[in-house]
């Protein structure tokens, strides 16, 4: 069975990258007929965030990527949080120690930090002198019965042959030993693992079977394979993913730019639309000649960059051999084209807009505390004459304010609108009546026909001023629609302030 692992480190908000990867990992599974764990790789406690792990669950269940076994979801791969794992750690380490693959360091971080800068001076390419490697059984026993602190380093002078490393984004790595560190730390003085041990140690012991897994650590892939080798381990198949880029070209970071998924979340972006965005980002052509495909070889062309797609979509149609090991850009103006069209067709059933408008309720009466406008029920009317205007569902309360608050008609675009209207025209404008409710807005309009042909005004400048007595705004939509949302009683009320408001600013 296909299995594959999630595991985040809980240092921080889930960021667009993380669940980018988490995605791509539901996807392959779910695509495979297989499932995929969240393992919480939390061996750095200097910047554990306690909420962290909480926040990470919280945002895939918002973006509807549910995992199959992990953190309160128990199954047979656990524990599922490595610091719960070290004994598992401590024994893979007296493996490697007694086959001669590892060894132990006593150098402290000032003598370490010495050599390096001695290695440096020489020319060097090397970041460690191995002089540890040296000392005899009975020296390094002696150390530790006395207590000295230790690290356990990888033995690179005692390796199997070492072929160029293979993934199935990026190809065959050629020359990708050349960048390793001399002999990697594979276990710290505080006896916790380093990440190359214990994510190798855990894919083993949890059964995965593909790591798909950020750009980042594609350098150390030569390093796992080592191990996997050193311990006599079939190794699982590897997919790094391209890094994603910020609009200016710089890299994403948790610690630079607005990348939490939490703020997305916030600022009301739809889960639908994200997966779709983060997915496609990166979806490009199909690989060169040479490079490996995994199961299932696509049949045809990958998905356009904007490409409105579902979930389901999404998972029919993924392929690990259809990835770009370009980096890509994320572009703002994709996710607001996706999210406006995810909406639009949410809300082609009365059930979607219902959702919608439950969602955006608080949201509204934040805007307009005071207003008695502010029902689900009324909300799902506004939503229902703003659709094509929505790019974000947060947008309803500044494109149609109209619709929840009277008007103010001294603002700037209320006072723009009215300048290019005489008083005269302006005044013919308000003989309007609603006095009984139009059953359509096919009935609105020809109500409107009719009275501007009683004012004897030209249409546009008619509509101007009603538009401008009833909403205060330029755009929005249309005269129809604001009258069917806003009722006859406030319409006649509108058109009766307008025209007050018309006779005191002529009087001044």
């Amino acid at each position: 069975m296909v299995l594959l692992r999630f595991a985040p480190s809980p240092t921080g908000a889930l960021h667009l990258g993380g669940l980018r990867t988490a995605l791509y990992n539901h996807l392959f599974a779910k695509k495979h007929g297989g499932k995929w764990i969240l393992r919480i790789e939390d061996t750095d406690a200097t910047r554990y965030i306690p909420t962290a792990v909480d926040g990470i669950r919280n945002a895939l269940a918002w973006a509807g990527l549910p995992y199959d076994f992990g953190p309160g979801m128990d199954g047979p791969h656990g524990p599922y949080f490595q610091s719960e794992r070290l004994d598992l750690y401590h024994s893979y380490t007296r493996r490697l120690l007694e086959s001669g693959h590892a060894y132990r360091c006593f150098c402290s971080p000032d003598k370490l930090t010495a050599t390096r800068e001695k290695l440096a001076r020489m020319g060097s390419n090397a970041t460690y002198d191995k002089s540890c490697l040296h000392l005899t059984e009975e020296e390094v026993a002696r150390r530790v019965r006395a207590g000295e602190k230790s690290i356990v380093r990888l033995n690179d002078d005692n390796l199997p042959d070492r072929p160029s490393p293979t993934d199935i984004v990026f190809g065959i790595l050629r020359d990708a030993h050349a960048s390793l560190p001399t002999d990697p730390v594979l276990l710290k003085s505080d006896l916790f693992p380093t990440y190359h041990l214990a994510s190798v140690v855990d894919d083993h012991e949890m059964d995965i079977t593909h790591v798909l897994r950020g750009e980042e650590w594609l350098p150390s892939l030569p390093l796992h394979l080592d191990l996997y080798s050193c311990l006599g381990l079939k190794p699982p198949q590897f997919a790094h993913l391209p890094i994603l880029l910020n609009p200016n070209g710089t890299k994403m970071s948790k610690r630079n730019g607005d990348v939490s998924v939490l703020d997305f979340m916030r600022r009301g972006w739809e889960p639908e639309a994200m997966l779709n965005w983060l997915a496609l980002a990166g979806w490009g052509v199909h690989h060169e000649n040479g490079h490996p495909s995994p199961p299932g070889t696509p049949s045809s062309p990958p998905p356009d960059s904007t490409a409105l797609m579902t979930l389901p979509e999404l998972i029919e149609q993924f392929d690990l051999s259809s990835l770009t090991h370009r980096r890509n850009v994320l572009d703002p103006a994709k996710l607001a084209y996706l999210n406006k069209h995810h909406l639009m067709r949410s809300w082609q059933t009365e059930q979607g807009i219902t959702f919608q408008a439950k969602r955006v309720h608080d949201v509204v009466k934040a805007a307009f505390p005071h207003s008695p406008y502010t029902s689900v029920e009324y909300i799902m009317r506004v939503i229902s004459v703003l659709q094509g205007r929505i790019t974000n569902l947060h947008d309803v309360p500044t494109l149609a304010p109209f619709f929840f608050v009277e008007l103010d008609y001294t603002l700037p675009e209320a006072q723009t609108m009215k300048r290019g209207l005489s008083a005269d025209d302006y005044g013919k404008s308000r003989t309007l009546s609603v006095s009984s409710s139009p059953s359509t807005q096919s009935d609105v309009g020809v109500l409107l026909h009719d009275a501007c042909e009683k004012t004897g005004l030209k249409q546009k400048v008619f509509m101007t001023a009603l538009r401008h007595a009833l909403s205060g705004m330029k755009a929005g939509p249309s005269l129809p629609e604001i009258i069917d949302v806003l009722g006859v009683e406030r319409t006649a009320e509108r058109l009766k302030s307008a025209l007050s408001a018309h006779k005191a600013s002529s009087s001044r």
